[in-house]
């Protein structure tokens, strides 16, 4: 039996001494809390409107669309938005900013299906909840927009990383490869260029926020703050202009890039067996008969792209000796890609880049170091395909290899990366770092072909040249095949679903960037500072709390 102490707080709680409420409370506290939300969504409605246009804005500045300035907007806006807020309602506010961007970012991926593009839309913008409540907590601190710049940072490192190994996709910096930022990517890699764009936005927003205040008064003060904090966006962003980009040649080499199309885009583009492989060997041999009649100089070495055999050359006799006709044809080593089946895993498959010689045939090779998850490897395969259907579609999973694609491709030393790998900083940056002269990303893009998913992937390339100082090379199936130079210049492209043949003299460099020297340091300590500055906030708000109350 209770007290009568127990019962008596009990009736002063409006609950029974020996349980919870009665159904009747419960059912009284119903109408009262739904009013109450009801009015926090109300108040919240225009913010949380604001914060998806924020988001589209960003989407907006990468590729297709190219608007790189509405990158500074878009930080700006969620800086504004967050500013002075909770963390649980900063939170909500990049939620609502990081749905709409990544939905609008990731559109491409509706040729799997439309819960791939939702699915991933929102796992994404998990990443973007933390940076929300992060910029909340961080917005009281002085010097905020440094803070936030880092935040950015480490919300992009994090998503980089997480889950099975991240998905770098929409990073600030791959909507800025054409813009005053991107030589910055030269001192501190992509990492660096984020920063930037971010504390430019950050100090837009204070500048922004100085100048609304002036409303309430501070007149001479608040318009200096005003001045001050627009001056220094200003500076950020044209500081990458003053960097020098590196393009002195060592050497030079002259490379032909086969882009020999496919029969249809989309999740059946593979269609007969032999049919890519086929057309990218007809397209060699017409190269070769142009070199003959000449009509274009002899290339030092050819570049097929990803799956352009789609056959493994080693278990099909028929597509070995097809590879063999069109590499003696043209006379030079071809770097040739091909899905070759695991010699003593079955069921497994690597993704690979093979040098194949005219005289000696195939050689040294690459295998793709961090394939795609639920795209070319299935994680939880026994369970999840019991759920989702569509992973049969996936019957091997892809073995990842163990070592950088650094390969002696006739004259040159040529550093490999397939497809998706470009995003990845460590996958490129150790490549380069092995000895690489210049980059070669060989990749399939037939699934997403026009979509603009192409287009995202050359952007990234272009930040790699001038990272890395090195030309890259894009040898795509149905395109966008393209040869960038080192300080990020598209100098030779091939449109999608078409057949062609590139041919061009590119630097081969053994100069390193600062960027290649300093690896991932930069970013590392950018994360750090940026949730180093989280918990500043938080102890600065409980002292804050503390006083508060003693002065009660």
């Amino acid at each position: 039996m209770p007290s009568g102490s127990d019962t008596t707080a009990a009736a002063e709680r409006g609950t029974a001494p020996d349980g919870p409420a009665p159904s009747t409370a419960t059912g009284a506290d119903r109408p009262g809390r739904a009013r109450r939300l009801a009015a926090l969504a109300r108040r919240e409605a225009l913010r949380t409107a604001l914060a998806v246009v924020a988001g589209l804005a960003l989407g907006l500045a990468f590729p297709p669309y190219g608007l790189w300035p509405l990158s500074l907007v878009a930080v700006a806006a969620l800086a504004l938005l967050t500013r002075g807020r909770r963390a649980r309602q900063g939170a909500w506010t990049g939620f609502a900013f990081g749905l709409p961007f990544f939905l609008l970012l990731l559109k491409w991926l509706h040729v799997v299906g439309w819960d791939a593009v939702v699915g991933l839309s929102v796992a994404e913008s998990l990443f973007v909840v933390m940076l929300g409540a992060g910029l909340a907590l961080t917005s009281r601190l002085p010097g905020w927009p440094l803070w936030a710049a880092c935040l950015w940072v480490a919300q992009e490192w994090a998503r980089d990383r997480l889950p099975f190994g991240g998905f770098p996709w929409g990073r600030l910096a791959f909507a800025n490869t054409g813009s005053p930022f991107t030589p910055l990517a030269a001192l501190g890699g992509a990492p660096l260029v984020t920063f930037a764009v971010a504390l430019a936005g950050a100090l837009l927003a204070a500048s922004a926020g100085a100048l609304w205040a002036m409303r309430r008064g501070g007149g001479q003060r608040a318009m200096v703050r005003t001045l001050e904090a627009f001056g220094l966006a200003a500076a950020v962003t044209v500081a990458g202009l003053a960097v020098p980009v590196p393009t002195k040649a060592d050497d030079t080499v002259r490379i032909a890039v086969v882009q020999g199309n496919v029969q249809q885009p989309g999740m059946d583009f593979l269609g007969r067996p032999m049919k890519i492989l086929d057309n990218h060997a007809a397209a060699t041999e017409k190269l070769a008969d142009d070199v003959r009649n000449h009509r274009v100089p002899k290339p030092d070495l050819v570049i097929w792209p990803e799956n352009s055999s789609d056959l493994d050359p080693f278990q099909f006799p028929q597509a070995y000796d097809r590879i063999d006709e069109a590499v003696k044809a043209i006379g030079v080593p071809v770097l040739v890609g091909a899905l070759v089946d695991h010699p003593t895993k079955p069921g497994y498959v690597f993704n690979e880049g093979i040098v194949w010689d005219p005289r000696t045939g195939p050689g040294a090779s690459y295998t793709k170091q961090h394939p795609v998850p639920f795209g070319e490897y299935v994680p939880f395969r026994d369970q999840l395909s019991k759920i989702i259907t569509r992973f049969k579609r996936v019957p091997r999973d892809f073995y990842p290899g163990d070592h950088t694609g650094l390969l002696k491709v006739g004259p040159a030393k040529l550093g490999d990366v397939i497809c998706f790998e470009v995003a990845y900083d460590e996958i490129v940056h150790d490549t380069v770092r092995s000895g690489a002269r210049a980059l070669v990303i060989q990749t399939n893009n037939a699934t997403y072909g026009r979509t603009g998913q192409p287009e995202q992937q050359l952007a990234m390339s272009r930040l790699r040249a001038v990272e890395h100082g090195r030309a890259v090379v894009t040898a795509a199936t149905s395109g966008i095949s393209a040869v960038v130079a080192p300080d990020g210049t598209v100098t030779h492209q091939i449109p999608e679903f078409t057949q062609g043949v590139v041919s061009a003299r590119i630097p081969l460099r053994d100069e390193t960037t600062l960027a290649d020297r300093v690896g991932a340091a930069p970013e590392w300590v950018l994360a750090i500072v940026g949730l180093l500055s989280c918990g500043a906030a938080v102890i600065a708000g409980r002292r804050r709390r503390t006083k508060d109350e003693k002065g009660q």
